[in-house]
């Protein structure tokens, strides 16, 4: 999102960000500018693909993607720090497996189903996703496509919530 506050303040309550960044320094400077508006608000703040700058900022976990997972299947992430909530991505079942493995409290699946960001990402679609969410041992939630509109499409699914940046800045 290009402003996180803006974001932050227009979440649920008890709701998580997921910070990221390609470059470190970058990262550290977001964290700096959004812990400390997240923490007043209620809300956790995880690091993507670093638990290294997660530890640094003092964050409430690691969001871990699947190329991550993949590259490191046996390395249960959870362990490394046990009070840090651990997210992971996975765009398919055996993606969901290996997210289980690795020790992740949360699965974000998707895309659920077509959307703008990742326009040539084939789409689990609701029933597909649904599947998933009822064989899986964590909660998982559903990214991609999800709007105000298609929410409620959702319920029967076993899905624990939604992940997003336009649902949640869309008026």
């Amino acid at each position: 999102a290009p402003d996180p506050q803006k974001l932050l303040l227009g979440l649920p309550s008890d709701s998580a960000i997921i910070l990221r960044h390609p470059d470190t320094k970058a990262l550290l400077r977001l964290a700096h500018d959004t812990l400390p508006l997240a923490k007043r608000l209620g809300h956790r703040v995880l690091i993507a693909s670093d638990p290294f700058v997660a530890l640094k900022v003092g964050a409430d976990g690691v969001h871990l993607p699947e190329a991550l997972i993949n590259r490191k299947p046996s390395i249960n992430w959870a362990r490394i720090h046990p009070r840090w909530i651990i997210t992971a991505s996975a765009h398919k079942s055996k993606a969901v497996r290996r997210a289980q493995f690795a020790g992740a409290d949360a699965i974000i699946l998707s895309p659920v189903l077509t959307t703008a960001s990742h326009p040539e990402a084939r789409p689990l679609c609701f029933l597909r996703f649904s599947k998933l969410c009822r064989a899986s041992k964590v909660a998982i939630y559903a990214l991609g496509g999800i709007s105000q509109y298609n929410i409620p499409r959702l319920k029967g699914s076993s899905c624990a919530g939604i992940a997003g940046i336009r649902v949640f800045l869309d008026d």
